[in-house]
């Protein structure tokens, strides 16, 4: 048996041996296509020793009216401008402490194999949870108008709907109104485990399998849903709903219609105070919505974020500690990768040190659509939001 000290422990090995193992939601997402290489971004973090941020040209595109070809007009030049976009190296780092590892937790089973499983999951759990963060913060953006129309159109809200719960037109829907004909582009979807059981209970989605080196396939935890990877993490948004009525068709179901006050109220009925909705009148209709959750899905298409591991000196490495406790073992872990969302740009607004931490990464104050850069909002060129395929769904299920 492979033994658990600073002595033994080899360092590239153990790499291989955690890289070798299905990484799941990682190279699904890769799979997907949301994660996708970026030479430019790789180039100048190999290049420049030490650089943990950098601002990244991206070219702009050709603009303007033509002109009529008529032998009198003149031709009019434009130019395109050049935009900025910056990028972030995340670094995280963790250790684990094992006393007698090999022989008392694992059992007797190979020690090396089954902390290279544990280890390649958690990291998985890491680069979720720094996408997570990501996708909170591009979406609470609030300062300029362009970034608050891109939270605007990229955000689809049914929990005011009688139905609000997602269905089949749902992720269409908040595709096109994203993105419009571009919508073609979405791949994936983050959900909540309560999202994804409704989605299950209208067979909407499908089980994704895995077939392991023995040949045993087996359902992941992962789906498919119109086609496009479906994720399900509880990590993901959630907040109470507190209940209230809201304004609906006489046809829904459940449709209650509003009285005066001073009218007699028949079954099916409701007087305008009891609905507590501001501007109410008498012969509309209302629906009752009980306390609930509302929960955030986040849509995401190809190309969406660009991937770089930009690596680490000693991405594992041993200590071992003979006296305390008897004897310890420690296995430590580092990593630094990038991920940059297309078409959006890390200001570094509020950034305590030299690598964000998820709580900075949620802050939208750090965040911003791709521009020419100008100091004025009104002289600048922005990216168009519908080239961007990110979008969140906001329901009630």
């Amino acid at each position: 048996m492979a033994q658990f000290d600073s002595k033994s422990f080899n360092e590239k090995a153990f790499k291989y041996s955690v890289d070798r193992v299905p990484n799941m939601r990682m190279n699904e997402i890769k799979k997907s296509k949301a994660l996708a290489a970026n030479p430019e971004i790789k180039a100048v973090f190999a290049n420049q020793n030490g650089t943990a941020y950098a601002k990244i040209a991206m070219r702009g595109l050709i603009d303007g009216e033509a002109v009529n070809y008529d032998g009198k007009t003149d031709i009019e030049a434009s130019r395109t401008k050049t935009f900025e976009r910056g990028v972030v190296v995340v670094g995280r780092a963790k250790a684990w402490i094992e006393t007698d590892f090999s022989y008392e937790i694992t059992g007797g089973v190979d020690f090396m194999q089954n902390v290279a499983d544990q280890v390649a999951e958690y990291k998985d759990t890491l680069d979720q949870d720094t996408i997570l963060a990501i996708m909170k913060g591009i979406f609470a953006m609030t300062i300029g108008n362009k970034n608050k129309e891109f939270v605007t159109k990229h955000t689809y809200d049914i929990t005011e709907r009688v139905e609000g719960n997602c269905g089949v037109a749902t992720l269409n829907s908040a595709t096109n109104q994203a993105c419009g004909a571009n919508k073609k582009k979405f791949t994936m979807i983050f959900a909540h485990s309560d999202v994804a059981t409704n989605l299950e209970n209208k067979r909407l989605i499908e089980h994704l399998k895995y077939t392991d080196e023995n040949s045993v396939t087996r359902d992941l935890d992962l789906y498919t849903w119109n086609g496009k990877l479906l994720i399900v993490d509880d990590s993901m948004p959630v907040e109470l709903i507190k209940a209230h009525y809201i304004k609906c068709n006489p046809t829904d179901p459940g449709a209650l219609k509003v009285v005066a006050d001073d009218a007699t109220v028949n079954p099916g009925e409701i007087k305008i105070a009891n609905t507590k909705i501001a501007g109410i009148k008498a012969g509309e209709y209302v629906y009752y919505i009980a306390d609930c959750n509302k929960y955030t899905s986040y849509a995401l298409g190809t190309g969406s974020i660009d991937y770089e591991d930009v690596g680490v000196k000693h991405p594992y490495s041993m200590s071992r500690d003979e006296k305390t406790n008897g004897g310890e073992d420690t296995l430590y872990m580092r990593q630094r990768k990038v991920f940059a969302p297309f078409g959006l740009s890390y200001e570094k607004v509020n950034q305590a040190s030299l690598s964000p931490t998820n709580e900075e990464l949620s802050d939208g104050s750090n965040w911003s659509l791709v521009c020419s850069g100008e100091a004025k909002e009104a002289d600048r060129s922005y990216i168009n939001h519908k080239a961007i395929p990110l979008c969140r769904i906001i329901s009630r299920g």
